[in-house]
């Protein structure tokens, strides 16, 4: 999609600014420009939304970084003293906290988007991985921005997440012993997560710019999975797709401030308002809820180390995606039957978040008589876990390689514009459109 620039500098600032640094040249060639299909849902307009997201918890983070005290005996009282004495400190607080849970809606929200239209399919696998890849600077930032207020459930959270990197042969009581910053979490640790946690926001802006360099080599994705083949399938991004992201960004905003003001610790733990105390260990350890299916995961699996490695392998499977998939149609619209088993995927996903965030034991359907094998209760969410997770692993090993050589897909259009110009609405008076042209 990059070609010849269109952009003519207006000024003589900025025809002197465009021979030494073309930077408003960039700006008006990715930002304005840009031709982008013309057939683009509101579910593409999530790309727009992180970024959002990401400039929200840049700027609340720097705000909280001024006033907190990375220190065992201080941190929970910083935190404290930023909700009650800082000027606005409870609504930058707020924010950020919340920010985090909204980041992550919407970035899977983004996945699954891209999972259903093949936007991992080439030429686009590059743009997928470095998707990945901030994916998992995500995770990784928002696990140590949770130890930090050091409440019960971040100390507790910090000594398990942190002891199942010891499951590793090797190298793992090494990378323990590195992130504890001595042989237990303490001081040492809470000072390198708050190190770690300022500095991966500023990686996960650098991975973005290579993110979106990518997106603008190939160009977008669409719904129908056709590769853009004429200037009339397209629009300049702006002001077509400027509006729209604004006004999805916006209805989001909403969401999001509805969180902070009226729900704002509707999804943390309670527990985590109490100091934290290495000699009292909550009930119910778990982590924060984007994190559950990985969670749930981890437990359905007796050993140790196998669990941490399908949990490291459930993520390893976004990155190998682009290869797994044998199917050369990209847009799952064509693909009744890939369809079907997308669903019953999200479902699987749904069911393991689910499962994570209750306690093994668990019944899935309480009062039921359970049935007994191998001292195993099949009613527990154990159980529900492990189905959940065999076919997540499966979804990707077993389906999408074998579904794609299997799978015959419905006829595709041999534009984007044909389902919208084949459509009876655009035909003449009196005349419909022929069953074959139809969208």
């Amino acid at each position: 999609m990059s070609g010849h620039s269109n952009y003519e500098p207006k000024t003589g600032f900025e025809r002197w600014l465009d021979t030494r640094l073309p930077i408003v040249r960039l700006a008006y060639d990715s930002l304005v420009d840009f031709p982008t299909p013309k057939n683009l849902n509101y579910w593409w307009t999530f790309g727009g939304i992180l970024a959002v997201c990401l400039g929200i918890q840049i700027v609340t983070g720097i705000v909280l970084a001024m006033h907190y005290v990375p220190h065992v005996d201080y941190a929970f009282n910083s935190v404290e003293r930023i909700m009650r004495d800082v000027n606005y400190g409870w609504l930058v607080r707020y924010m950020h906290s919340n920010g985090a849970s909204m980041f992550f809606v919407a970035v899977y929200i983004h996945m699954f988007r891209g999972l259903y239209y093949g936007s991992y399919k080439a030429p686009r696998e590059v743009l997928w991985i470095l998707g990945c890849v901030i994916y998992l600077l995500m995770m990784a930032t928002a696990f140590m921005g949770y130890v930090l207020p050091w409440g019960q459930m971040s100390f507790h959270g910090a000594v398990v997440i942190t002891n199942l990197f010891g499951a590793l042969p090797v190298v793992g009581p090494s990378i323990t012993t590195w992130l504890w910053g001595g042989f237990a979490v303490d001081d040492p640790t809470l000072n390198r997560f708050f190190s770690l946690h300022y500095l991966l926001p500023f990686m996960i802006a650098g991975v973005v710019i290579l993110h979106i360099w990518a997106l603008h080599v190939p160009g977008n994705n669409n719904p129908t999975g056709v590769n853009v083949k004429s200037k009339e399938d397209t629009v300049p991004f702006h002001p077509y797709y400027t509006v729209k992201d604004g006004f999805a960004i916006s209805v989001f905003l909403l969401m999001f401030a509805t969180f902070v003001f009226f729900l704002p610790n509707a999804l943390g733990d309670a527990v985590n308002y109490v100091p934290a105390n290495p000699l009292v260990t909550p009930a119910h350890i778990v982590p924060e809820w984007y994190f559950l299916p990985f969670y749930a995961i981890l437990r359905a699996v007796p050993d140790k180390l196998t669990g941490v490695l399908m949990m490291f392998g459930a993520i390893a499977m976004l990155f190998i995606l682009p290869w797994l998939d044998t199917s050369k149609v990209r847009s799952m619209r064509y693909r009744p039957t890939a369809k079907l088993y997308f669903g019953i995927f999200v479902l699987a996903c749904l069911i393991l978040g689910y499962c994570g965030g209750r306690l093994p034991d668990d019944h899935v359907i309480p009062g039921l008589s359970t049935f007994q094998l191998l001292d195993a209760d099949l009613n527990s969410m154990v159980w529900l876990s492990r189905i959940a997770a065999a076919y997540y692993f499966s979804y990707f090993l077993i389906v999408l390689p074998i579904l794609g050589l299997t799978e015959t897909p419905l006829p595709q259009p041999e534009s984007i514009s044909a389902p919208v110009l084949s459509h009876p609405a655009n035909a003449p008076a009196g005349a419909a459109a022929s069953p074959e042209k139809r969208g």
